[in-house]
């Protein structure tokens, strides 16, 4: 992989005209691996710029119950490491939007933390957020040891002590996901408090932009928090629409249609 990644491209290319990303997390085999190929085409018709494809892992502890059931159902179907790798190939035959692969470090370690570098790099995979790796337990693992091939985006949140930010900022590669409430994943009411100022809190150590997610499901919601972060994580409000038209064969257009709105809020600022 070249130092500077599809990931690295799109956020230069939308510095330059001044927008936010939008990034649409979506769990890969949820229906099944066809559907999520159709989901993701469907991603991009709508102006997603990063899709985030979480890796069915039977143990989801970050994870609210919406995700927690996709990551169930895509088990069910047959999902594995394995096939999230097949399904970033055949999407990579006629994209080339950045993935990220969301995940936790048991399917990692389980595929052999190498192999899985070297596989989900070759597939076209871009970066990697594993969310129960510290960087403090990367240091004293040699058999967890970052490798370059992928780039590594570190979470910060409310509940991060102050004098950790600068090493998880500096630590970062990609992006920074900043999550915006403390708890797990899922679609809320309203935006958490504060989000600005952490996220200017996180700027003044960051060289790499940040990216806000949690709880944001309204084309409101995504237009505010696009004031002032670099980008916009949207997950559990897509992987209902997904749950919900997952037996249609119109499902990714169901979910194209429900993304958009939220895409062109990220956009209006």
């Amino acid at each position: 992989m070249s130092q500077e990644n599809r990931i690295d491209q799109r956020f230069a290319a939308l510095k330059e005209e001044g927008k936010a990303a939008f990034v649409a997390y979506i769990c890969a085999g949820d229906p099944n691996m066809d559907r999520s190929l159709e989901i993701m085409h469907g991603l991009e018709r709508a102006g997603a710029d990063i899709i985030e494809l979480g890796i069915p892992f039977s143990d989801p502890m970050a994870d609210g119950i919406v995700n927690q059931m996709a990551a169930h159902r895509a088990l069910e179907a047959g999902g594995n490491t394995r096939g999230v790798l097949d399904l970033v190939r055949h999407f990579r035959e006629s994209s080339e939007v950045p993935i990220v692969l969301f995940t936790y470090l048991n399917p990692v370690y389980t595929y052999g933390f190498e192999a899985f570098h070297r596989d989900a790099a070759e597939a076209g995979a871009d970066g990697v957020l594993l969310l129960d790796l510290p960087p403090d337990e990367v240091s004293l693992n040699e058999e967890l040891q970052e490798l370059d091939s992928l780039k590594h985006i570190r979470l910060i949140a409310p509940t991060t002590p102050a004098d950790r930010i600068p090493k998880l900022a500096g630590s970062s590669e990609g992006f920074i996901y900043y999550v915006s409430r403390e708890g797990v994943t899922g679609a809320q009411q309203s935006l958490a408090e504060g989000i600005a100022e952490n996220v200017a809190a996180i700027q003044e150590h960051a060289s790499v932009p940040v990216v806000v997610g949690f709880g944001i499901s309204t084309p409101e919601q995504s237009a505010e928090v696009a004031r002032s972060a670099e980008g916009v994580v949207v997950g559990s409000a897509i992987v209902r629409q997904i749950e919900a038209n997952g037996d249609s064969h119109d499902v990714a257009a169901n979910v194209e249609g429900f993304v958009k709105p939220l895409v062109d809020g990220a956009k209006s600022v």
